[in-house]
Order: C-alpha cells, then structure tokens, then sequence
C-alpha cells in the first residue's frame, strides 16, 4: 500500500508540476510573478502538484518516522 500510494503520489505531482512549467509561457504574454501565481493557483490541474506531495509525505510517514528520526521499530527492538 504505501509503494503504490509513493508512485501515485509521484505521478499526480509530475503531472501537477508538467502544467506548472507549461503555463510559464505567460510570462510571455505579459504576465507578471503575481499575477501567474494567482493563476496557477486557481487551476486544478497545477494544485495536483501539491496534492501530490501530500499523498508523498503521507506515504513516507512510517519511513520517516523510523529512519530519519532513527527510532528503534518495533520489528527489530530486543
């Protein structure tokens, strides 16, 4: 479960950050900083990037919580 919610969580962020870096052509239109963060922001399909980052984060919670903060598992404790 927490493989497959990795990858899902890797492709709906790609798929989130691919619109982002296309809608940077609106800076060639004339758009400023502000203006192209108020509209990726109101776009549904450049939020997925950050849905997907969550759906990450709560996929490596146990792996983090284990190997980062390196607390002993319950598994291998003696």
């Amino acid at each position: 479960m927490n493989l497959l919610s990795l990858v899902l969580g890797i492709l709906i962020s790609s798929i989130g950050l691919m619109f982002i870096f296309l809608y940077l052509n609106l800076f060639a239109l004339g758009y400023n900083f502000w203006e192209y963060v108020h509209f990726i922001s109101t776009r549904l399909e450049c939020l997925l990037f950050f849905l997907g980052i969550i759906i990450i984060m709560f996929s490596l919670k146990g792996w983090i919580k284990s190997v980062l903060l390196l607390r002993p598992s319950s598994k291998f404790s003696r």
